[in-house]
């Protein structure tokens, strides 16, 4: 486990006053190690706006995959679910890293992730098996020097210890203790934290046990780890949106249904159908598809049209472009370029008013002409900020130069601090991730040579040299 916690004693190496009311819960630093194809410890930092880049099959999903599954822990207490709709990652030995040869699979994997700037609240956790199955087997939360560290072994047994800058105590329980039963019989950290911030906080003193040299647990020490364990149950509740790189297929006909958010974006028409209802909601939001179908050259107009008086009738979704200052006929979504239907639930999900905090789509340029590639990435800059963060896999040259023109050219919010490129690269059977910068005139920094390479030889090979 990544907080200093070699022994019962060790305790991490930065100290600050822990304050939940004005905690940040946006994700910022993601670590692994043992994960897929990451063998050893990453760290890396997340922007408002992050690009992975890379060659196909270098971890990239993957990459995206344990975000959501981070999220998920961390903010919503849901079990992790390795299989979930868009990323099937398998089981434990399809996740857990594997050396090659002689090396084997390591037995366990880490992720963990920081929320907030600064020293931030961290949430760490190590997967081991159960069955076919991942597992979490330790997790630990943090800020600064206060930490608390839940340990399941292999015999079920449970260890809690907790640590302020002060020194580690380890938490003494037992099945007679009825404050205690919960914890011992959970066995698991998304069913026993309200009776761990009970103990932590109204436990009586003799379940303290101090260790190495620490001295006995003080009221300012229990103050500290009572915030701690408090902030657990102050979480954002939204989940992330995962972006599937093949959305829905588009149909004639749309029959109203239930509005639950999935991958492939089939929702999306019973959402805009919806929201048409609501006057000043659908006005402002249709306003702000047409500026992107506008820009990407898509379409200029988006209605849509019931068979019908009720919302209970079916319905179709219709476009207009116009042409030489002429207003074209309105199509049908199944009569008009694939592109349109498939960045609708894009555009949808990431324009509507509760849009979610934190976005992980997966090739959003598929089925985009070039232009509407390049609007995305404008799409992208006017909407993330550092708590509503976008991070996406792609492959288009076009998006990502629209976005370091947009940056130098001072078009939407973001500054060149706000936006990071981070780039997969394969070494043998592992990959390691490089951050990559871009300054104020849209410049690349800080690339590595495979990076840089790539790029060179395309050009010189277009300029014949």
């Amino acid at each position: 486990m990544r907080v200093g916690l070699t022994d019962a004693g060790s305790i991490p190496a930065t100290s600050t006053k822990f304050c939940v009311k004005n905690r940040r819960t946006e994700m910022d630093e993601i670590r692994l190690e043992n994960y897929r194809c990451f063998r050893e410890e990453q760290n890396v930092s997340l922007a408002p706006l992050t690009l992975l880049v890379g060659e196909n099959s270098t971890g990239k999903t993957s990459f995206l995959a344990i975000m959501r599954i981070l999220w998920d822990i961390s903010h919503t207490f849901q079990y992790p679910n390795f299989k979930e709709a868009p990323y099937d990652l398998g089981s434990f030995d399809e996740i857990a890293h594997h050396r090659g040869g002689k090396g084997g699979r390591a037995e366990k994997f880490e992720a963990g992730a920081k929320y907030g700037s600064g020293p931030g609240t961290s949430f760490d956790f190590t997967f081991g098996r159960e069955g076919t199955t991942p597992v979490p087997i330790e997790w630990c939360i943090s800020q600064g020097k206060n930490w608390i560290h839940e340990t399941i072994t292999a015999e079920k047994s449970y260890r809690l210890r907790v640590g302020t800058a002060r020194g580690s105590w380890e938490i003494q329980t037992s099945e007679s203790d009825e404050i205690d039963r919960g914890i011992i019989n959970g066995l698991t950290f998304f069913d026993n934290q309200m009776t761990v911030r009970f103990l932590i906080s109204y436990g009586s003193e003799e379940k303290f046990i101090q260790q190495k040299k620490t001295p006995p647990i003080s009221s300012e020490d229990r103050a500290l780890l009572s915030e701690l364990a408090r902030s657990n149950m102050l979480r954002n509740q939204q989940r992330t949106f995962a972006g599937a790189p093949v959305r829905s297929k588009p149909q004639r006909i749309y029959a109203p249904g239930r509005i639950t958010t999935d991958p492939d974006g089939e929702y999306v028409p019973m959402y805009l159908a919806d929201i048409s209802t609501k006057e000043q909601a659908w006005v402002t939001l249709r306003k702000k598809l047409e500026k992107f179908g506008q820009a990407a050259g898509l379409f200029d107009e988006i209605s849509i049209k019931r068979h019908g008086n009720k919302a209970s009738e079916p319905f179709h979704i219709q476009v207009r472009k116009f042409g030489g200052g002429l207003l074209g006929p309105k199509r049908n979504l199944i009569d008009v370029g694939y592109g349109v239907s498939q960045v609708l639930p894009i555009i949808t999900e990431m324009l509507r008013p509760d849009a979610p905090p934190l976005f992980l789509l997966q090739q959003p340029e598929v089925h985009l002409h070039p232009m509407a590639q390049a609007a995305l990435g404008s799409l992208f800059c006017e909407v993330a900020r550092p708590r509503r963060k976008i991070v996406v896999e792609t492959h288009s040259d076009h998006l990502m130069d629209r976005i370091r023109m947009d940056i130098r050219d001072g078009v939407g919010n973001l500054k060149p601090d706000d936006v990071s490129i981070l780039y997969f690269e394969r070494n043998g059977i592992d990959v390691k991730i490089h951050a990559i910068r871009i300054d104020e005139e849209g410049n690349i920094l800080d690339a590595p040579d495979g990076y840089r390479n790539f790029f060179m030889e395309e050009t010189k090979r277009n300029l014949r040299l």
